[in-house]
């Protein structure tokens, strides 16, 4: 298993498409929000602010909060916004 990440789904509400990716728990929000961003879905706009959002409790992650310190783990339902 792997320690350093989890695996998430991941539905980006902008294309109506759902992912299942790995994500680095030592990472900040923003940083993973802008990797998403602007690596791996081009069909949303750059320069656009997104937010990672826990569907399932409805809390919306600060920018600066690193993952392992939030409730993003395996099997978690992320929405980015």
């Amino acid at each position: 298993m792997l320690e350093n990440k989890v695996l998430v789904n991941l539905y980006v509400l902008s294309i109506g498409k759902s992912y299942e990716i790995f994500v680095p728990v030592n990472e900040k929000v923003g940083n993973i929000t802008k990797l998403l961003n602007l690596n791996l879905f081009n069909a949303i706009q750059s320069g656009k602010n997104c937010v990672l959002m826990n569907t399932e409790e409805g809390v919306c992650y600060e920018n600066n909060q690193v993952i392992r310190d939030t409730s993003i783990k395996n099997g978690t339902r992320l929405i980015l916004i």
